[in-house]
């Protein structure tokens, strides 16, 4: 098994493929708005949602310690809301959270979970037990999950604001002034309204993204049983920076998105005998067997975390 020790010891010390990934995200999203008027119709359109998701992988990145050991100067990269919804700093925390095995998929401790426990379900109306059913489904993920995860973050927000909880209020002002410039200018050079950007561009974007987590946890005894490995193609690897490789990341959360795959090759038996042998074959044959038909049952079966 890879030590994370030895592995970063070994990487370069600069991360220049880091660094070219930042200056590749900002410069296409540049790029696509600039020249998106010439564009054949439908190609700018297309390249800004993947772009958009691909900047929320970056982001994903940076908060883990990446290009550099300062997180402040990692931040700088990813403040900038190409992607939208919510501030850097807030997807930060969250996500560190997140890493904290024990709880994965426990509901109300995994702020990434996906699954009820139980007895929300039970008292929840059935339009509501409805909608959790279609969460466990692709379409259900990429058309309703953006939605779920916008309003959830604005209604912390105000939530916080209620208990004169201001920790990041500061964040969200950044965010917004950065926001509003980036809209006007996305519609001078491009023609793209504000509304356009918001619905067209930065919501498909984060439910490209969302893809990538719709079935990379699941409940299991074991928190290493947990974690999936999903064996995705080449485009796929690189529009979530190897984070389909979920088992490698969780076990060496500083290893750089670049070395992943070697660590996986290097050890793909141990991998896979940790996680209990939780694989997926890439992210097609979730789509053609999992569009309409739910993955898994939403209600957590109530592992103490």
């Amino acid at each position: 098994m890879l030590n994370p020790t030895k592995a970063k010891q070994a990487g370069p010390s600069i991360e220049w493929p880091t660094w070219l990934l930042i200056v590749a995200v900002h410069g296409a999203w540049l790029a696509l708005l600039l020249f998106y008027r010439a564009l054949p119709a439908g190609m700018g359109q297309v390249g800004l949602v993947l772009v958009a998701a691909w900047h929320l992988s970056l982001q994903h990145e940076l908060l883990h310690g990446h290009p550099t050991r300062h997180a402040a100067l990692n931040q700088l990269f990813g403040v900038f809301p190409i992607s939208v919804w919510y501030p850097f700093a807030i997807y930060r925390d969250s996500h560190l959270l997140h890493h904290r095995d024990a709880r994965l998929t426990a509901p109300g401790l995994d702020p990434e979970g996906n699954y009820v426990n139980a007895t929300a379900y039970q008292q929840g109306l059935p339009a509501w037990q409805a909608l959790q059913w279609a969460l466990r489904t692709v379409v259900g993920r990429l058309l309703l999950g953006p939605l779920l995860a916008i309003s959830s973050a604005w209604w912390h927000l105000l939530a916080a604001m209620w208990r004169r909880d201001f920790t990041y209020l500061g964040d969200w002002l950044v965010h917004l002034l950065l926001l509003l410039p980036m809209l006007w200018w996305a519609n001078a050079v491009a023609g793209l309204t504000p509304l356009h950007y918001l619905l067209g561009i930065a919501y498909p974007a984060l439910g490209l993204a969302m893809l990538r987590s719709f079935y990379e946890h699941r409940p299991a005894a074991v928190p290493a049983h947990r974690i999936v490995i999903n064996e995705a193609a080449w485009p796929w690897q690189l529009l979530y920076l190897n984070n389909n490789y979920h088992a490698v990341h969780h076990a060496h959360p500083g290893l750089a998105w670049y070395r992943i795959p070697a660590a996986y090759r290097a050890d793909r038996e141990g991998y896979l005998q940790r996680n209990g042998g939780f694989l997926v074959k890439g992210y097609g044959r979730l789509l053609w067997r999992h569009a309409l038909r739910p993955v898994d049952s939403p209600i957590h079966p109530g592992f103490k975390p």
